[in-house]
């Protein structure tokens, strides 16, 4: 397979993935999708800024979210997140730590 096919192959399988959490999933909650997986909807528009970045776009995280979410990021908590308990909190902040890093 040529480098071409293989990257419009990936491109296809993320915007699958993106629409698959933000049309068919959105009630799964970004918190348990962390503590789970290690990577949330939040991950996902961080990895598509870091890429712009690192090819000269200039784009924060605010746009990068906005990207990803289709609308900002304060519309989607409003519609779509729910209050996380004190568990899913504390598994959290294990997740993070491990796979984000400490927090900014």
């Amino acid at each position: 397979m040529d480098d071409q096919t293989r990257t419009e192959l990936e491109a296809a399988a993320f915007r699958a993935l993106r629409a698959h959490l933000m049309d068919k999933r959105a009630d799964v909650q970004n918190i348990d999708m962390m503590n789970l997986a290690g990577f949330c909807r939040n991950c996902l528009s961080r990895w598509y800024q870091e890429a712009a970045n690192a090819r000269g776009i200039e784009m924060s995280k605010e746009d990068a979210r906005e990207i990803f979410y289709g609308m900002s990021y304060d519309d989607w908590k409003s519609q779509h997140q729910t209050e996380a308990s004190a568990e899913q909190k504390t598994a959290f902040t294990k997740s993070f730590a491990e796979n984000v890093g400490p927090k900014d």
